[in-house]
This record gives C-alpha cells, sequence and structure tokens, in this order.
C-alpha cells in the first residue's frame, strides 16, 4: 500500500521537488523570486542552492522514515533564512504545507488507484509533523533574533551611561553589606 506510494514518490522525485522550490521561490517578491529560480550558481545564488538542497534531502525523510535530527539539519538553514526576512510565521512555514498540493498535483492519475491513496495518509502526516518542526525552528530563530536586539540595545545603553559617568564599578573586595540584625 504505502510501498506503492512510495516507488511512484521515489519516480517523480525530481519533478515534485522541482515545483515545490517554485512554490517556495514564487513566496518572495517577484524580483527575488526570478532569481532564486533562473540562477543554478551556488556561489552567486546560496540561497537558492540551500532552500533547493534542503528540499530534496527533507522530501527524502518524508517518504523514507521521519528521522528528526536528519530533518532539522536540512530544514533548519531554509527556516533560518526566512526567519531573517519579513516573513509572518506563518508565511514562512507554509511552504511544508504546499508539498501536499504538489504531491497531489503531481501524482494526479496515479492517486485514483486505492493502493497508492491509502498511502497518502502516512504522507501527509509526516508533512504535518515537519511543519510542526518548522514552526519550532522558526520560533528559535526568532528568539535568537530578538535576544540579539535585546543585548545590542543593553550594550548601547551601558556604553551611553558608562561615557555620561553615571556608572562606576562595584571593587570586588568589598565586605557584603547586610542589615544589621537587631
Amino acid at each position: 500500500m504505502k510501498d506503492n506510494l512510495v516507488s511512484i514518490l521515489e519516480k517523480k522525485k525530481a519533478a515534485v521537488v522541482k515545483k515545490w522550490f517554485e512554490l517556495v521561490a514564487s513566496s518572495y517578491p517577484p524580483d527575488t523570486a526570478s532569481f532564486l529560480k533562473k540562477q543554478k550558481d551556488q556561489f552567486a545564488n546560496p540561497v537558492g542552492q540551500t532552500t533547493f538542497k534542503g528540499l530534496e534531502a527533507v522530501f527524502d525523510e518524508i517518504v523514507h522514515g521521519m528521522d528528526r535530527e536528519t530533518i532539522i539539519s536540512f530544514l533548519d538553514p531554509v527556516i533560518r533564512i526566512r526567519s531573517v526576512q519579513n516573513f509572518t510565521p506563518s508565511k514562512a512555514i507554509s511552504f511544508i504545507l504546499d508539498l501536499k498540493k504538489v504531491i497531489r498535483e503531481k501524482l494526479k492519475k496515479e492517486l485514483k488507484s486505492p493502493d497508492v491513496f491509502s498511502g497518502l495518509a502516512e504522507i501527509d502526516s509526516n508533512i504535518d509533523e515537519l511543519s510542526l518542526i518548522g514552526f519550532d525552528i522558526f520560533v528559535g530563530c526568532r528568539e535568537a533574533i530578538y535576544q540579539l536586539k535585546v543585548n545590542t540595545e543593553r550594550n548601547k545603553i551601558y556604553s551611553a551611561f558608562s561615557r555620561a559617568g553615571l556608572i562606576t564599578e562595584i571593587p570586588e573586595d568589598v565586605p557584603d553589606l547586610q542589615t544589621p540584625k537587631l
């Protein structure tokens, strides 16, 4: 049952991943999307290449087994790129759920067979799990970004107060000043 679907997905992997990548690229502004899709040089287009390679590896995990650490290692760079851009959380990871549409589009004829269709629920479940992993990665990235902003602002304020002479260092050998006991 699922084996039939897996073998079909393996045969159509290139077409599915290509279409999936096109949908991811289309989520960017038109000029960026065009560049991501057309530029094949990994040095001229590291975002496009990182995204394509990540999608390819994640697709393999969805089809053959969901090893969380492997998924994270390939999905993290894709999500990390999207987390520093002006995407809402839902928009940043919605590309993962687009894979369901791509699979249905590319396997339209094959899914009419009950043997093939029966394996689709497990693939859908894996994609749903992948979206949750993606959301965890996105939140972690955004938390790191906000922590960097907080640290930068704190350091600016500290530096300004220090330059103004409003901060003095407390020597380490000062005795512990506690309230006297009555």
